[in-house]
C-alpha cells in the first residue's frame, strides 16, 4: 500500500538538502576509494549514507523527524499537501 506523507520541507531547504547531500555522497564514495582503515571506511560509509538520506528527504520533500518533532516552517503552515 502506497504511503502518502505530507511535504514538511520548504523548497529552498529541497535545493540545499539535495545539492549537499549529492556533494557529500559523491566525496565519501571517492574517499571510500582510498580508505586505510576499518574505521576510516565506516566514517566514510557513514558520509555516503548521510549523504543519500538528504537527497531522498529533499526529493520528497518529507523529512521524518521534523513530522516526529511536529515542526512545519512558517511557510508551508497554511498549505496543505
Amino acid at each position: 500500500m502506497a504511503r502518502s506523507w505530507k511535504v514538511n520541507i520548504t523548497p529552498a531547504e529541497r535545493i540545499a538538502r539535495i545539492v549537499v547531500g549529492g556533494f557529500a555522497a559523491v566525496a565519501g564514495v571517492a574517499l571510500l576509494t582510498s580508505a586505510s582503515g576499518a574505521l576510516v571506511v565506516v566514517l566514510e560509509l557513514l558520509l555516503v549514507l548521510a549523504g543519500l538520506d538528504l537527497v531522498v528527504t529533499g526529493a520528497l520533500g518529507h523529512c521524518p523527524l521534523y513530522a516526529r518533532l511536529g515542526h512545519v516552517p512558517t511557510s508551508l503552515k497554511e498549505r496543505t499537501s
